[in-house]
């Protein structure tokens, strides 16, 4: 099972679900990449910018276009997504979106905190073998 990547949150008016896939990652690439060179910068990844956003490097379209992907990628239409990027990024203080910018790429590169990992089973865990011993008393056991 591959996982999803997707975080849902409270931003701007409600509650959205936020998801960054292959294609959105990509379009957010060239786009933040393309107004880093116009004004002399190096291009950069998904992975480059989420340390630039956290470590408060960020360019405004770092932030914008983080949003308004996540938004697109989470299953809104381009078309109800801008108005609200719109709105809640650009006609607020630009801080308010740090946060909710950098969860939204995490979720993408490293998965959401509560997304489950990997695949749940039903099956009973193994029983030891009778001949195996219990480690001595006093020693800790492994990590």
């Amino acid at each position: 099972m591959s996982r999803n990547g997707d975080i849902t949150m409270d931003w701007a008016d409600g509650t959205y679900t936020f998801r960054l896939g292959i294609g959105e990652l990509r379009e957010l690439q060239e786009k933040v990449s393309a107004a880093r060179v116009r004004i002399g910068a190096e291009p950069c990844g998904p992975a480059f910018l989420a340390a630039e956003i956290g470590a408060g490097r960020w360019l405004v379209d770092d932030l914008r276009e983080t949003l308004r992907l996540g938004l697109i990628g989470g299953g809104l239409k381009p078309a109800e997504a801008l108005p609200l990027v719109r709105r809640y990024v650009e006609e607020r203080p630009l801080n308010e979106s740090v946060i909710p910018a950098y969860a939204v790429l995490t979720a993408a590169l490293v998965g959401a905190p509560d997304e489950p990992v990997g695949k749940k089973t039903r099956r009973r865990p193994r029983q030891r073998a009778a001949a195996s011993s219990p480690s001595p008393a006093g020693t800790a056991p492994a990590p």
